[in-house]
């Protein structure tokens, strides 16, 4: 049952499946607050088709330490276990 903590989640649904699924709190809090929480058809590209540069944008908006002395697979390794 959440508690009065999650009022900010958007998708408490989600949000309880990706904590059962095992990911942090504060990971599945991002995911359930992103605008298209919910929804399939992922329109993302692959992260190896993205440019280091792209990578490094996206591990800066989640707030990923230490991304400016990572390679691309390091940052992809990261975006991906964050």
């Amino acid at each position: 049952m959440p508690d009065k903590r999650m009022n900010s989640i958007k998708n408490e649904e989600q949000y309880e499946a990706l904590r059962d699924q095992g990911m942090s709190k504060q990971k599945a809090a991002r995911i359930a607050n992103t605008p298209n929480s919910g929804k399939k058809g992922g329109e993302a590209s692959k992260y190896e088709d993205r440019t280091k540069e792209e990578l490094y944008e996206q591990a800066k908006k989640v707030g990923i330490d230490g991304r400016s002395k990572m390679t691309k697979s390091e940052l992809i390794k990261a975006l991906r276990t964050n």
